[in-house]
């Protein structure tokens, strides 16, 4: 399926590109005729209420900013770009005291060459059919959390909203024995700050399952049964790099020095942005048939930089297609800018995903634009044409492939 376009591209205007950058674009106007009609019809409206009224501006489809008084230009050479940089310039200046300046640089730079995102879809986004969600047969999925977690009920409800059948297990859970992963098809180790990232992000997390025997146990079997899926997200993202899972699956993993593994933000912060990504043609059997989208998603961590320690492994990551998901730029491009790229990884790595397809791991949460009022910003007329969020397919794709279906 030829790719949809979610913001038409848009029309470069004439200008200064207020210094150092690609000049902005400007977003298409309305017809002259019906901004007029408009208002007309609104100046009407104030008359028939006894309102006084005036018109004191128009909407222009370049970045230019005329304010004339009497005929005389009281900013000229006004530009959008140039008087919004002014504005932030005070702004840009506390930023610098907080994050690294060298991306608060960058972000400053960059500021009058953004035009938005650019989202395209490759697949028709729809809910899940009744008959599905009425079943009393679901894929049980365990939802995975650990003290600290905070993300599994927004997971659950995405998992339920697919189709599927979400159960809360803690770790605690499976060190006493309470509850087996032989039961569930797919597991989900889930976002938050597992004890409280004091050891690093998932750290702790990981060393329970690590050097916990009856957890241990249970993750390994689960993980390396055929007919499993998991995913991580952001904590469990980090989780399941720590684990070794990513990139190359549990049974072939790299020497512990070599793993790669996420690291703090080049930023030097926490990052809480809504982030466009654009989602590669890979072996994950989440992301099936969404190849080629762009799409906007909610990225909150302190430590999502992907960061390889064997440019080997790297190499290899790149040639067999298993960097799932990137951070884009404007143009829907990978990219290393911040703050289009929140955290500064290597080719705007945002997932990583195994060869077999079968495990994810992803520092953006997918779960929490789940549903279209999730998502902050669409472009305009385009939410009222999408039935269900874009994000509700990778949910789905994990129902259809345990059921055996085709995506």
């Amino acid at each position: 399926m030829a790719p949809t376009l979610l913001a038409s591209p848009r029309p470069a205007p004439t200008g200064s590109d207020g210094g150092g950058g690609t000049a902005a674009t400007a977003r298409p106007a309305p017809a002259a005729g019906t901004v007029d009609a408009a208002a007309a019809a609104v100046t009407a409206a104030f008359v028939a209420a006894g309102v006084p009224v005036t018109k004191v501006g128009a909407t222009r489809t370049d970045t230019v900013v005329s304010v004339t008084d009497g005929g005389a230009e009281l900013l000229p050479g006004g530009d959008v770009r140039a008087l919004r940089d002014l504005w932030e310039a005070t702004s840009f200046e506390l930023e610098r005291q907080q994050a690294a300046p060298a991306c608060v640089a960058e972000e400053q730079a960059g500021l009058a060459s953004r035009v938005g995102p650019t989202y395209a879809l490759t697949f028709t986004p729809a809910p899940t059919p009744a008959a599905v969600m009425a079943s009393a047969a679901k894929v049980k999925v365990a939802v995975i959390r650990e003290e600290g977690s905070n993300g599994d009920r927004e997971m659950a409800a995405a998992l339920h909203l697919a189709g599927l059948d979400p159960w809360d297990v803690a770790t605690s859970d499976l060190a006493a024995g309470r509850v087996s992963l032989a039961d569930f098809r797919g597991a989900v180790f889930v976002g938050g700050f597992s004890y409280a990232d004091v050891l690093d992000s998932a750290k702790g997390w990981a060393a329970v399952v690590r050097y916990r025997a009856a957890v241990r146990d249970e993750v390994e079997a689960f993980l390396t049964r055929p007919d499993t899926w998991s995913l991580g997200v952001c904590n469990g993202c980090q989780l399941l790099a720590l684990l070794g899972v990513v990139p190359f699956g549990p049974v072939e993993r790299v020497p512990s020095p070599a793993q790669p593994r996420f690291i703090h933000n080049a930023s030097g912060r926490f990052e809480s942005r809504w982030s466009a990504v654009r989602i590669a043609d890979s072996p994950s059997v989440l992301l099936r048939g969404m190849g080629g989208s762009v799409l906007g998603v909610w990225s909150a961590h302190g430590e999502g930089k992907a960061h390889f320690p064997d440019a080997s492994v790297l190499d290899a990551v790149r040639a067999g297609g298993l960097a799932a998901v990137a951070y884009v730029d404007d143009g829907g491009d990978p990219t290393t800018a911040y703050p289009a790229n929140p955290n500064g990884s290597v080719d705007g790595i945002a997932a990583l995903t195994t060869p077999d397809g079968r495990h994810l791991a992803m520092m953006p949460h997918p779960e929490r634009a789940a549903q279209l009022w999730q998502w902050p910003y669409l472009p305009a007329g385009r939410r009222e044409g999408l039935a269900a969020s874009p994000w509700l397919r990778m949910f789905q794709n994990a129902r259809t492939w345990c059921e055996g279906e085709d995506a």
